[in-house]
């Protein structure tokens, strides 16, 4: 919205500054960041009001965890405000990208808010089933492919890019959009799965969303894309302000989660966080690296899967619990620790992520 006060500009004088993404994305920092102090305190004691007992505790979960009962849930919702009156503010609004990761963020977003409406409501962990969770996020991520494919460049369209090998394309074909599909749907229940502790998802959605936004800040400019050897996708430099946004977010809302923590996201912001990042990837035609950047995420999904699949074949587990994070727990390591080091990998994670912008 604010980029409209370049038309007020002379080429010379500060509304020309508008211009510049970078110094957008600042602002979007700023201004989710402040919306996260701002809003956060009054927002707990709503929910708190409102939900009563809180987010309800499984009493099969490591037993620490039962002295987090009556913690409110949905805090997502601070979050989620924060990034989007940001990106609204700050960015490009003739960008179709920057609408279809807003659209993918709010759509899970509120299939989120109903799951944990649900619990809440009937005070168990059920919520929303399971199917019906899964078939609307397959919808939503359909209409995400096909906006994104209608987007990108003819050469890059339903083309899969490979990171690491230089100007590499697999043509997906009618199979692009499963795969977008999976890609987002993925990676919305992954870090959905990982928001099991105080903190835990929180950080490393923020790097990983922090690393996505200077890869697509980066295939947006030609000049860069030339240098590095990467796939031009015009318009996806516009997804870094989203992502400084979601940081500036992410960082009020982490004030707060901080272990004890005050509220939790719930699944009103882990899908919506994790869709965002799978959109994110799409967008910018790095969906691989996404497995590479949020490769924490997929670790956590994957104990799932294995321990359900070990579990029904031979009636035994892999992990003393799944996800991943719980079997640490039962192994004594204290959640602070559990979440500390989590986070050093996924700065890790990132790092290399960002390698393969360059290692060609």
């Amino acid at each position: 919205m604010l980029y409209w006060l370049t038309e007020l500009s002379d080429g010379g004088d500060f509304y020309n500054l508008f211009r510049y993404i970078t110094f957008r994305s600042g602002g979007a920092f700023l201004t989710a960041l402040v919306f996260g102090f701002l809003f956060g305190r009054p927002l707990i004691d709503v929910l708190r009001k409102r939900q009563g007992k809180g987010q309800p505790i499984r009493d099969d979960g490591p037993t620490g965890h039962m002295a987090k009962a009556g913690t409110p849930t949905m805090g997502g919702l601070l979050i989620v405000g924060a990034l989007t009156t940001s990106t609204l503010l700050w960015a490009r609004l003739d960008n179709p990208f920057v609408w279809l990761v807003l659209f993918v963020t709010l759509s899970f977003a509120l299939i989120g808010f109903f799951d944990d409406y649900a619990k809440v409501s009937k005070q168990n962990s059920r919520g929303v089933p399971g199917k019906l969770r899964i078939a609307l996020g397959i919808l939503i991520a359909v209409v995400a492919a096909l906006w994104a494919a209608r987007f990108h460049p003819p050469e890059l369209q339903h083309q899969l890019a490979l990171p690491v090998f230089k100007n590499t394309l697999i043509n997906l074909g009618y199979f692009y959009v499963p795969f977008a599909v999976v890609v987002i749907v993925g990676a919305a229940n992954a870090v959905n799965l990982t928001d099991g502790l105080d903190g835990l998802a929180i950080m490393p959605v923020m790097i990983a969303g922090g690393t996505l936004g200077i890869i697509a800040y980066a295939v947006g400019r030609v000049d860069f894309t030339e240098y590095l050897d990467v796939h031009y996708v015009p318009g996806t430099g516009e997804i870094l302000i989203f992502a400084a946004a979601l940081f500036g977010g992410g960082l009020g809302f982490l004030w707060y989660n901080a272990p004890p923590a005050a509220v939790f996201m719930g699944d009103t912001g882990s899908l919506a966080l994790g869709g965002a990042l799978g959109a994110i990837a799409v967008v910018t035609k790095h969906e691989l690296v996404l497995a590479v950047v949020g490769g924490l995420f997929v670790v956590e999904a994957l104990s799932v899967i294995i321990q359900v699949l070990y579990f029904k074949r031979t009636g035994r587990r892999v992990f003393l619990m799944a996800p991943i994070h719980h079997h640490y727990e039962k192994l004594g390591w204290s959640e602070p620790t559990i979440v500390i080091r989590f986070w050093i990998i996924s700065v890790i994670l990132a790092m290399i992520g960002l390698a393969t912008l360059k290692v060609r």
